[in-house]
């Protein structure tokens, strides 16, 4: 099959959260299971910086939404995974530093600009069908691109779309005026699609919405979530549009294991696996110095890596960092950027914690790769997680995780016994300070015993791969695709 993958995000040049390693990753594993696969997203200026050569198409696209005309120059690449990799160009809309917006403010124009990028993409499969070779499949993700299967329809494309679902709470929400404008109309859209069947969504446009209705199949990223988004309380007030699709289907992100393995990883002092992780310790003691700690191979490290933000749990972080540190040797490191607040009082914490709490805000990705290296144990304590890549990392690099029992965490991580014979990880029920509390003093605990590295070895010989994921996604494609002939 022919399959265009539409994202906002590509690791390692434009990365906000896990869509990026999922959008580097998937395309790859599908290629490699023998689909043509391109990526098609905005022209960020990150992809010059990193030197990545394109090549620019003669012709513009020509699109016009509400009466405005909009000129799309095409780029053309390949990455190093040999996916081909195709860039829109808009003037003004994509040449920023933010993808969604800077620091903690969207930009007001957000709407507009995936509103292009959409129509262009709509365009594009327009073109190609024109000519006789439409993409078997468009793959869309999440609400910057959601708009893609409702132009597809309303420009008589055939091609079908998948719809995944990276996180529901980020809906793309507008209100239907714009000073004098009417966004309804500046999108391309009529007052006929403005309805409870459509892109209405209590008196708001809602992106995400337009694209459950209109796309021909919907996925999320774990088969817990899927469940989860389809209830009141973890629908976002979508859960009857979910509800109202034939099927919701949930298929676990993997880990891309030429990035993420420690038998193999470059920015790691010192390489292991599961078989002989005795090299942990050695990168355990370069952490620690890198970082200023006390280099004291009894000490547990407990990482949190991640978004500051109240879903990830930083909160909770923070109200069980001073009992964990008076009620154990712990060492904290704590890498993530996000809202001020919290920057402050992790700030805060590390300045009071005499060395023991170590807080990075901007932490490059080779460093990531050495925190995982180095810990013992990774907090993910998230109010709702879709499926997380902070424990699928944490458990190949020998740190069993800590995390609320909801999502993907619980697809992924099976609660220890106490004699740690059974279990990948250490789970908790609700998502409060002191159940986060208890479940590290549990971890460190358990890592304080003869028992740890069989628990260690365990999570590391998980399979996390992506193939899995791969076949599945390949297994909903093909329920989409109209074979030639078929009635």
């Amino acid at each position: 099959m022919e399959i265009l993958f539409v994202t906002t995000e590509l690791a390692p040049f434009v990365k906000v959260g896990g869509l990026a390693d999922v959008s580097a990753a998937l395309p790859k594993t599908l290629k490699a299971l023998g689909h043509r696969v391109t990526i098609v997203m905005p022209r960020f200026p990150a992809f010059e910086e990193a030197g990545l050569l394109l090549a620019r198409r003669l012709t513009p696209l020509s699109l016009e939404l509400g009466g405005k005309k909009h000129e799309v120059t095409v780029y053309d690449g390949r990455l190093p995974s040999q996916v081909d990799l195709v860039l829109l160009d808009a003037p003004g809309l994509f040449d920023r530093a933010g993808v969604y917006g800077d620091r903690n403010e969207d930009y007001p124009d957000n709407a507009m600009r995936f509103a292009v990028l959409s129509r262009a993409v709509a365009e594009i499969v327009k073109q190609r069908a024109e000519s006789g070779s439409p993409p078997d499949l468009v793959h869309v993700n999440d609400w910057p691109t959601a708009l893609v299967s409702k132009y597809l329809k309303d420009l008589g494309v055939k091609t079908p779309s998948l719809l995944t679902i990276h996180n529901v709470a980020h809906q793309g929400i507008f209100s239907p005026t714009q000073g004098s404008k009417e966004l309804l109309s500046d999108i391309g859209l009529s007052p006929a699609d403005f309805n409870v069947g459509g892109i209405e969504f209590y008196g708001q446009l809602n992106f995400l919405k337009q694209g459950i209705v209109s796309a021909d199949a919907v996925t999320t990223v774990s088969a817990t979530y899927a469940k989860e988004i389809q209830s009141e309380q973890g629908g976002c007030r979508l859960d009857g549009v979910l509800r109202a699709k034939e099927r919701i289907t949930g298929i676990i992100n993997g880990v891309d294991y030429g990035v993420w393995n420690p038998a193999t990883d470059s920015n790691i002092v010192a390489r292991y696996d599961a078989e002989d992780a005795s090299n942990k310790a050695r990168c355990k003691g370069a952490l620690q110095k890198e970082l200023g700690l006390a280099i004291e191979e009894k000490a547990a490290i407990v990482a949190s890596v991640g978004r500051l933000v109240a879903q990830k749990g930083t909160d909770l972080v923070i109200d069980a960092i001073p009992r964990i540190l008076r009620g154990s040797d712990a060492q904290i490191v704590i890498a993530g950027d996000g809202d001020d607040a919290y920057v402050a009082k992790l700030e805060h914490a590390a300045e009071k914690s005499h060395g023991r709490v170590i807080f990075i805000r901007n932490a490059p990705e080779a460093q990531v790769h050495r925190i995982f290296a180095g810990a013992d144990i990774a907090l993910v304590p998230s109010r709702f997680e879709p499926c997380g890549l902070v424990q699928l990392y944490a458990q190949r690099y020998g740190a069993p995780p800590v995390a609320h029992a909801t999502g993907g965490l619980v697809d992924t991580i099976v609660d220890c016994d106490s004699k740690l014979e059974t279990g990948t990880g250490f789970l908790f029920d609700e998502p409060t300070a002191d159940l986060l509390y208890a479940t590290v003093q549990r971890a460190i605990a358990a890592f304080e015993t003869d028992r740890w590295p069989v628990l260690r070895r365990r999570v590391m010989r998980l399979d996390r791969g992506w193939e899995r994921a791969g076949r599945q996604y390949e297994h909903v494609y093909k329920s989409l695709v109209v074979t030639p002939g078929a009635a």
